[in-house]
């Protein structure tokens, strides 16, 4: 469905950056849509594909997100040894816990200042940070150990939990590669049957994204992202087939979406998970209407690629540093609600928070680019010559 695109954090040294390509194009988009999105009520939100589709870009960020652990683990690659490649994977893990520790501590830091500036203590409860002012305690000991989680602030631990299932997830792909989206499949079922949420601490509640119920949409994008073996070989050789299936379940969506056609929790049977779309569970509503999406819109890409080059470069740029630019992008959305709630926000207003939010991510990335040449130049003068 997307060709090969290396990860950020695992390309090796190099004196400039991988081409633009599929994956990196729509992860740029799925950043720059989440952006949007984490601003509440902002005007250019309505452009965003959530308004039309009953998946939005969360799904499509952690489908990428697996999609790109496989080529973590390597497409094929058997001469790496198992433990090597879970180092690698756990060593991604706890980059990414360090982010988020670092994006939520500046938040509650901006939420603060904003607080004292304003002289309004009620800016002190937003989105879930009550507790990191009332009861500090127990509440930094939930942030340490990601039970704590602002809002907005919630997909990073999402990632977080996936990428430590991650290392079983390559081990069984490593040995027992027709065994992964069974087990996969087996936990999701068991999650909306039951249900099983999973709580959050000191503050009750359970986690926006259940990484129990999420953990299949990851473990897609990893098979799929396989060409020549499985699931991902079987829909590259079918997929006039898939399109022809996708089409209609798009329009379906479309409809529920535009008319209101949600289902009646009340009226359907047990377990009600399966037949409702909740983002929470990732219920198959959702799940299946996000794949058709995938393989309608996957066709696209080479389309945009010959008509709109840079617009491509500059996407790829935003998905070739994905974490970099979502830590920006979410301390961005929330500095977008807080100029919103100062200013009462308008159109005016609402593009200025646009253009300058996407001019700062643009800038985060080819920062992070042009750190990644600097290295790569060093390392390669420090190289004996032959």
């Amino acid at each position: 469905m997307a060709q090969r695109a290396d990860t950020p954090s695992t390309t090796t040294r190099r004196s400039g950056p991988r081409a633009a390509n599929a994956v990196d194009f729509w992860r740029g988009y799925a950043l720059i849509a989440i952006f949007i999105n984490h601003v509440p009520g902002i005007y250019y939100a309505r452009f965003t594909h959530t308004n039309i589709s009953i998946s939005d870009s969360a799904d499509l960020f952690v489908f990428l997100a697996g999609w790109s652990l496989r080529i973590i683990v390597g497409l094929g690659d058997r001469h790496t040894p198992t433990r090597h490649i879970v180092l690698r994977v756990c060593g991604r893990a706890l980059t990414i816990y360090a982010a988020q520790i670092m994006i939520t501590m500046v938040a509650i830091a901006m939420l603060a200042a904003t607080a004292l500036i304003l002289r309004n203590p009620l800016l002190l409860e937003w989105h879930n940070a009550a507790a990191v002012f009332q009861d500090p305690v127990p509440a930094h000991i939930g942030l340490a150990f990601i039970t704590h989680q602002l809002g907005y602030f919630d997909i990073l631990p999402l990632y977080v939990a996936l990428m430590l299932m991650a290392p079983a997830i390559v081990v069984i792909d490593r040995f027992a590669p027709n065994f992964v989206l069974p087990i996969s499949l087996a936990l999701y079922t068991v999650v909306l049957a039951v249900p099983i949420p999973i709580p959050t601490w000191p503050v009750d509640g359970q986690w926006f994204f259940n990484p129990l119920a999420w953990q299949l949409i990851f473990v897609l994008g990893f098979v799929m992202a396989k060409p020549d073996a499985g699931v991902g070989a079987f829909v590259r050789q079918n997929m006039f087939w898939v399109r022809c299936v996708a089409v209609p379940i798009v329009m379906i969506g479309l409809i529920i979406v535009l008319l209101d056609w949600w289902p009646d929790p009340t009226k359907m049977p047990r377990p009600r998970l399966f037949f409702i779309a909740e983002k929470t569970y990732l219920t198959p509503l959702r799940l299946i209407q996000f794949l058709s999406v995938a393989a309608v819109f996957s066709l696209l890409y080479p389309t945009i690629r010959r008509l709109a080059a840079p617009l491509t470069d500059f996407l790829s740029m935003l998905g070739r540093n994905s974490l970099e630019v979502f830590c920006m992008g979410s301390l961005l959305s929330l500095s977008g609600q807080i100029v919103r709630f100062i200013t009462k926000g308008n159109i005016g207003i609402d593009t200025g928070v646009v253009i300058v939010g996407v001019a700062i991510m643009a800038l985060t990335a080819w920062l992070a680019e042009w750190r990644e040449r600097a290295r790569g130049q060093a390392s390669a003068r420090s190289q004996p010559s032959s």
